[in-house]
């Protein structure tokens, strides 16, 4: 990457296999002292500053070159990145810049730096790793536009904290243990002991003023009457009530940082679909509590799982989706957010034409998984081991994702030739084995798997590059 601005040079360059900022500016221009690293005369009147790719260079690169520096992004089309190795961006930015190449192509917005803190505790990175490697890997893609970053899924106002400190832009809320799964199908009665013990002094209102909002009412949006009976407000409430409550207090707690931000509230991670009827009561409810988001990822119907295409009826799920983004316009307008929205091909142009184009995608482990693949090319013996260590901990690991792979259906590494290694990605099974088993593989691999993505890092590029060109065309042609 290159940036000449006012006399001085930026780029990042190779020193004896090391990527490094280099600086080359008039002596006295104010850059190099912003960033740490070795100074030498370069001619009479030039310094040139040799800089490591460390977080508070990459703090000073984001102050220096606006467009690297998060921010909100409205309610433009956007997918986000995560990166679970900190190695994928350049990748993830060759394919947003091939997909606007494309003929009748609009833009994409991109957020490259994402992860959620479930996922830093899993690869034990913190805030600062995320923001430092998407912001050099952004630069090194030669990335011009603009940015977001995403901090996802925060449950605690530490989470939050911890983002903000380091500048994310795009705050995803994760109310889901707040969420009362069982309000679906319990006694009427339990549901009425439910909702009386909801946070009430959080919700500023009261069981009585809460049904007397909601029972017996009709929405009319667009080319549907969504009705809400007595009884599905009461089991609305006891759903979702803590989980608006929790929503409000994540939401003050960000106001009162006094910084730019959007929101984006997330009530996909629980165990039963979000009804129609459901999405109005949630955002209802937040508006009334002046809470504002840009984006909203509902539970929809049929299977999200990681890294897989979508599971169940699709002419179902077009239903559904051209239900919740009616309500997205009629009570925003907002996003709908697609998460777990790592290989979803079937479902892309259907959620790109329910909210014409008022969706955000959301991927992560598809990135890792197309760095084994690029593995699978140029190390076959490492990737065996991979997937021998797939195989073993998968009945563990898997526990807190929701995925069906039968492990019994995994190829061997021992049965397969080398030539098939990288093809075993596109098995059902294996793709997901080795999607919920990162956290084993970087705890006993780590140092392997990245010692060979950066040694082959053009084929590691190549493959994120197909792999997202293939994600983003859809939401491109809208």
């Amino acid at each position: 990457s290159l940036i000449e601005d006012n006399e001085t040079v930026l780029a990042l360059v190779k020193i004896n296999r090391q990527k490094r900022l280099i600086l080359l500016t008039p002596i006295g221009h104010a850059w190099p002292d912003r960033f740490s690293g070795e100074s030498s005369t370069f001619t009479s009147d030039r310094v040139l500053k040799i800089c490591p790719l460390t977080a508070d260079n990459a703090r000073a690169l984001r102050r220096g070159v606006p467009n690297l520096n998060p921010v909100p992004l409205g309610l433009a089309t956007s997918a986000g990145c995560g990166d679970r190795l900190g190695l994928a961006t350049p990748g993830h930015v060759r394919a947003f810049n091939a997909v606007r190449r494309q003929a009748g192509a609009q833009s994409v917005a991109a957020i490259f730096m994402q992860q959620s803190i479930r996922e830093m505790t899993r690869t034990h990175r913190a805030p600062a790793d995320v923001m430092r490697d998407a912001t050099w890997g952004a630069f090194e893609g030669g990335w011009r536009d603009r940015l977001g970053a995403d901090a996802d899924h925060l449950k605690t106002p530490a989470d939050i904290d911890a983002c903000a400190a380091e500048g994310f832009s795009f705050y995803t809320i994760d109310p889901g243990a707040h969420v009362e799964s069982e309000a679906d199908t319990a006694a009427v009665e339990t549901i009425k002991q439910k909702v009386a013990a909801l946070r009430w002094r959080e919700l500023e209102s009261t069981p009585a003023e809460t049904i007397k909002r909601y029972a017996d009412r009709s929405f009319d949006l667009e080319n549907q009457r969504i009705l809400l009976s007595e009884e599905a407000a009461w089991r609305a409430a006891a759903k979702y009530g803590n989980a608006i409550a929790h929503v409000t207090l994540m939401y003050r707690h960000l106001v009162a940082k006094n910084i730019p931000f959007e929101l984006e509230v997330s009530v996909d991670e629980t165990e039963t679909p979000t009804s129609h009827a459901e999405h109005i009561f949630i955002v209802s409810e937040l508006k009334r509590l002046g809470v504002q988001w840009i984006s909203l990822a509902p539970r929809y119907v049929g299977r999200f799982e990681k890294g897989v295409d979508y599971i169940g009826d699709l002419k179902e799920l077009e239903r559904d989706l051209a239900g919740h983004a009616a309500i997205a316009r009629a009570f925003g307008p907002y996003k709908l957010s697609l998460h777990s929205g790592s290989d979803k091909f079937s479902v892309y142009p259907l959620i790109v034409a329910a909210t014409q184009g008022m969706v955000h995608l959301k991927t992560a482990g598809t990135s890792y998984l197309e760095a084994l693949r690029a593995i699978a090319r140029v190390n076959a013996p490492l990737f065996r081991e991979l997937l021998a260590l797939a195989i073993e901990r998968y009945p563990i690991d898997c526990a807190s994702y929701h995925v069906s792979a039968d492990v019994a259906k995994v190829a061997r590494p021992e049965m397969l030739k080398d030539a098939d290694l990288p093809d075993s990605l596109d098995q059902f099974d294996t793709r997901e084995a080795l999607h919920v088993t990162f956290g084993s593989a970087l705890a006993q691999y780590g140092d392997d798997i990245r010692g060979t993505l950066i040694a082959h890092e053009a084929e590691h590029y190549a493959a994120l590059e197909a792999h997202f060109i293939k994600h983003l065309t859809p939401f491109a042609h809208r």
